[in-house]
């Protein structure tokens, strides 16, 4: 039997919380279990992170980094309105993984719940991250808020059409043949 490294095993912890807090969430997801889906006690996971907190921060970065490094390699050397396609076909593969869209819309569950319960530090962390996304795709766009903002609103809407289960092919996909695209001008 071969041992893993401390950081190997560190890394086997982040994707079973990534899996587990997908599918139950923060307040759902009990360390013990994610501890038990990599075989090591819940001490030992308590010695790679100081809490469940800081265990599912380390796997919302991972979440926002991953989308974020997916379209912005798929945007890499395009124009604008070429990186606009690029992109939204990167983050469609990257959504292919059931696990992925979940544990996006529970990083925002998460959030909205540590807020209301006057958490703020807990949000202010995930913002952050969110504000890496926005300014990454921001650039690979042009620089153009509109066409960012109309991005990430088209996005947000997959994401709530998705989570809810309307099969492709469903009337309410119909607008997304026509996504606007920013085209070079003529001039």
């Amino acid at each position: 039997m071969v041992r893993m490294s401390a950081e190997e095993r560190r890394e086997s912890v982040i994707r079973a919380a990534m899996t587990e807090f997908a599918r139950g969430g923060y307040r759902g997801t009990s360390t013990e279990v994610i501890a038990r889906r990599v075989g090591v006690s819940q001490p030992y996971l308590f010695r790679l992170f100081k809490s469940k907190e800081e265990l599912f921060l380390v796997v919302a970065r991972r979440c926002v980094a991953e989308a974020r490094q997916r379209m912005t390699e798929a945007a890499d050397g395009l124009e604008p309105h070429e990186a606009h396609d690029a992109m939204a076909e990167a983050y469609k593969q990257l959504l292919a993984d059931p696990d992925t869209l979940l544990l996006q819309m529970q990083v925002y569950v998460a959030v909205a719940s540590a807020e209301a319960t006057g958490d703020h530090a807990f949000g202010a962390e995930v913002r952050a991250m969110w504000e890496e996304l926005w300014d990454a795709l921001h650039l690979a766009l042009g620089a153009d808020v509109g066409q960012t903002t109309e991005f990430l609103a088209f996005g947000m809407l997959i994401n709530v059409l998705a989570s809810l289960g309307y099969p492709q092919g469903h009337r309410v996909w119909e607008g997304f043949d026509i996504v606007p695209c920013p085209k070079p001008s003529a001039d």
